[in-house]
């Protein structure tokens, strides 16, 4: 007996919108959970609590606003787009600035060893990315942790393909600014 093919977003939307079908978002739940929750994870700079939240808000939002996803987009990235929206609404609630000051500077005059600890890699990481403006660090999860190109990115933040691109280039220098002492290293 051949495995029956799971049935795509459009279906499975058009069933919620129809009847209320739960277990048909359920389904879209199962579907897009884990990518959300990964999106939420870089956000928050790897507060897993505070992603599984938002995610949780994220798919509250999509079900009450199901009625308005337009199909001029995937499925996927419209949820992205509450995700990100749940995240800043987060920052706004709890009035979170991120700044240059908040974070440690990398010491700069520290000498790498060629194999430094990926440990350490991944602190220095978490400590540049709190440095850059939600704005910024949305757009470069979106583009080089989501793979998503900068028009879909775009569309997922619900800005102009430009602005987009605008954020990945100064979280770029913020970043690459900050990293400085590992490309001395390498």
């Amino acid at each position: 007996m051949p495995i029956a093919a799971e049935p795509a977003d459009a279906t499975l939307i058009a069933r919620v919108l129809a009847g209320d079908d739960r277990m048909a978002f359920a389904a879209l739940v199962r579907r897009h959970q884990s990518a959300v929750r990964s999106l939420l994870r870089r956000l928050t700079g790897g507060q897993h609590a505070l992603a599984d939240d938002l995610a949780q808000e994220t798919f509250l939002q999509a079900y009450r606003k199901l009625a308005q996803f337009r199909a001029d987009a995937r499925f996927s990235t419209w949820l992205h787009r509450i995700a990100t929206n749940a995240w800043l609404q987060h920052l706004r609630a709890r009035r979170i600035e991120l700044s240059l000051d908040d974070v440690p500077a990398v010491d700069e005059g520290l000498a790498a060893d060629d194999e430094a600890p990926r440990a350490d890699l991944q602190l220095d990481m978490n400590r540049a990315f709190a440095v850059l403006s939600p704005a910024e660090r949305a757009a470069i999860v979106q583009c080089y942790h989501l793979d998503m190109s900068h028009e879909e990115a775009a569309a997922a933040l619900g800005c102009p393909v430009g602005t987009l691109k605008s954020h990945i280039s100064r979280g770029k220098q913020k970043l690459k600014a900050r990293l400085r002492a590992w490309e001395l290293a390498s």
